[in-house]
């Protein structure tokens, strides 16, 4: 019995010990022209793990979140995502960081002329799937995993906000991602559905292994779902 607890605790110690980092920042500037949006950044997130960025509309956020999918560069200072060396990134290794990230936007940015299932389609030949019956296959599931397989068929302009952006969640879970970055994926609904979104992107996090880093200035949300939260203001990101 003895043994049998100490091999499960080995077990357990080993397995966290093996955590995979999934962002890594040191002394990070971020600039859009001229002007410094971030400075002296230093971020880290590991799988599984959910952090809030929060701050006000303008602080750096979005900034700090388009700096990890590729959108702009790294001025000075490391930075590691995925894998990805974000200094040393070349314009035509983007895509394929993005396939290894998810990205949830407050706008959903669904395509309205076709229907739901068919917006899956379209990320998943655009990221090198070309097997029907497998592309069918992964967009139903995340579908399911979301919870609104019964709308696949249906143009998006028919859901209402919370199924939009259940959709977007969906397409960002499309390539198995190692982190979401969602970037105020509840700016646009009521509260109820806001706290089912949270729900949603809390239970990605613990269930499907993948880390979310959420920008947010919904500060209700953060303390209806507490986890590790970081503050953006005076062109710093703060614990």
């Amino acid at each position: 019995m003895l043994w049998r607890e100490l091999t499960h605790s080995l077990y357990h110690l080993c397995k966290k010990s093996h955590v995979e980092q999934i962002i890594n920042l040191s002394e990070v500037n971020i600039l859009q022209g001229d002007k410094t949006i971030l400075k002296q950044v230093n971020l880290s997130v590991q799988e599984a793990e959910f952090v809030y960025l929060i701050g006000k509309t303008g602080s750096g956020k979005s900034s700090l979140l388009k700096t990890l999918y590729g959108e702009l560069p790294i001025a000075q200072g490391t930075g590691m995502i995925a894998g990805y060396d974000l200094k040393a990134l070349k314009p035509k290794e983007i895509p394929f960081l993005r396939r290894k990230l998810g990205i949830v936007f407050q706008d959903f940015q669904l395509l309205m002329d076709r229907t739901v299932i068919q917006n899956l389609y379209f990320v998943l030949k655009a990221t090198g799937w070309n097997n029907k019956a497998e592309i069918h296959k992964r967009a139903m599931s995340v579908l399911q995993l979301v919870g609104i397989e019964q709308k696949a068929d249906q143009m998006p302009h028919t859901l209402s906000g919370g199924e939009q952006q259940r959709v977007s969640i969906a397409r960002a879970l499309l390539n198995d991602p190692k982190i979401i970055l969602a970037d105020e994926p509840t700016g646009n609904l009521d509260e109820e559905t806001s706290e089912e979104i949270m729900h949603l992107l809390v239970a990605l996090s613990k269930e499907e292994n993948t880390a979310v880093l959420m920008a947010t200035h919904d500060l209700q949300m953060v303390k209806k779902f507490p986890a590790r939260t970081l503050r953006v203001e005076n062109e710093e990101v703060c614990s």
